[in-house]
C-alpha cells in the first residue's frame, strides 16, 4: 500500500543542516517539498522540491513567500513545517530592510510572521520545527540574555554574540507560544524547538572570512575534546545534526509529554529544560506580543 503523500514547507533548506534534512525527508515517495531561498543559494537537486524566492530581512518578502505557498498548494495542509534558517554576522550595524537589527530580523522576527501566516494551513496532528541554539542559555553561553529587552534586542544589542543567543531565545519562546495557542491544542499539532548544537560546515556563518570557516571545521577533534568539560562544545556533523532535524520533523522522533525542546548533546538528543528565560509564560506572552507589533499583526 503506498505510503500517503505529504507536504513540507521549509527554510534554510540549501545548505549544512537543513541540505542534509531535506534530503532525508524528501526520499520518502509522495512528499511534496516547498522552500524559501535567497537567489543567491544553491538550488537542491531534487525533482519533488519547489524553490521559492524569500529574503528574510524583507518582512515584505517573507508575506510575499507565505502568499506564494498558500497559492502553490491551493487548500492541501502543510504536514511539516520546519523554519530552520539562521544567520550570524560580524556586527550589530547591519539593518533588515524594515530598520531591524539583522541578526533579531532574519532569525526571530521572520520566522516569527512565517509562522504566523502559515499556522492556518498546517494539517490537524501536523509537526512544526523551529530550530534554536542552547546559546539562549546563559548557564551555557554567558552572553545569553537573563531578561527579556525586545526593544533593545530589535535596535542595538550589546554583541554580536548576544544577539545572536536573544534571537535563539526568541525562536525557543516562539515554539513554546504556539504549543500554547488553544487552536493548536485543538488541531493536535506538535510544536518543537530543536537545538542541533554546535555544528560545522554550515551557513550560519557565511558572513565570516571564509579562512575562519574552514579552521572551524579543522578543528573539530579539538572541539570533541574539550567538549568532555563542556558538553556545548561538542561539534556534530551537518549530516547527523540534519538526520535529527528530519526525524523531529516527520514524527520518527518525538519528546516526552511535556517538553517540546530538543537539544543535540555530545551528538545525542536530549530533552533537558531550556533557561528560566525561557521557561516563564510571561516572557513568552510579551515577546509574541511585541513581536506582532514589530510585524504588523494582531498580537492573537
Amino acid at each position: 500500500m503506498p505510503e500517503p503523500a505529504r507536504t513540507l514547507v521549509m527554510t534554510g533548506a540549501t545548505s549544512g543542516i537543513g541540505a542534509h534534512a531535506l534530503a532525508r525527508l524528501t526520499a520518502r515517495p509522495g512528499t511534496r517539498a516547498i522552500i524559501g531561498a535567497r537567489p543567491s543559494a544553491t538550488r537542491p537537486a531534487l525533482g519533488n522540491v519547489e524553490v521559492l524566492p524569500l529574503d528574510l530581512a524583507s518582512l515584505a518578502e517573507v508575506r510575499a513567500f507565505a502568499a506564494a505557498v498558500l497559492d502553490r498548494l491551493d487548500g492541501q495542509p502543510i504536514d511539516m513545517l520546519v523554519l530552520n534558517a539562521g544567520a550570524q554576522f560580524r556586527n550589530t550595524t547591519a539593518r533588515s530592510a524594515d530598520g531591524y537589527e539583522l541578526t533579531f530580523a532574519v532569525n526571530h522576527l521572520a520566522h516569527y510572521l512565517l509562522a504566523r501566516l502559515l499556522l492556518p494551513a498546517v494539517a490537524t496532528s501536523g509537526r512544526i520545527v523551529l530550530t534554536t541554539s542552547d546559546t539562549h542559555d546563559p548557564e551555557i553561553f554567558p552572553s545569553a540574555p537573563k531578561q527579556l529587552d525586545v526593544h533593545r534586542w530589535s535596535q542595538a544589542p550589546d554583541s554580536p554574540s548576544s544577539a545572536y543567543a536573544a534571537s535563539k531565545l526568541s525562536n525557543l519562546l516562539t515554539a513554546e507560544a504556539i504549543a500554547d495557542l488553544p487552536d493548536t491544542a485543538e488541531r493536535h499539532i506538535t510544536t518543537l524547538a530543536y537545538n542541533p548544537g554546535l555544528t560545522g560546515g554550515t551557513g550560519l556563518s557565511r558572513d565570516f572570512p571564509a579562512a575562519l570557516r574552514q579552521a572551524m571545521r579543522a578543528l573539530r577533534p579539538v572541539f570533541i575534546l574539550a567538549s568532555r568539560l563542556r558538553p556545548s562544545l561538542y561539534m556534530n556533523t551537518p549530516e547527523h545534526a540534519g538526520d535529527i532535524l528530519a526525524q523531529l520533523a516527520d514524527g520518527t522522533l518525538t519528546p516526552p509529554p511535556g517538553h517540546i525542546y530538543a537539544s543535540l548533546v555530545r551528538g545525542h538528543l536530549a530533552y533537558p529544560d531550556p533557561s528560566l528565560l525561557a521557561q516563564d509564560p510571561a516572557a513568552r506572552g510579551e515577546l509574541w506580543r511585541e513581536s506582532a507589533d514589530l510585524t504588523g499583526l494582531p498580537a492573537y
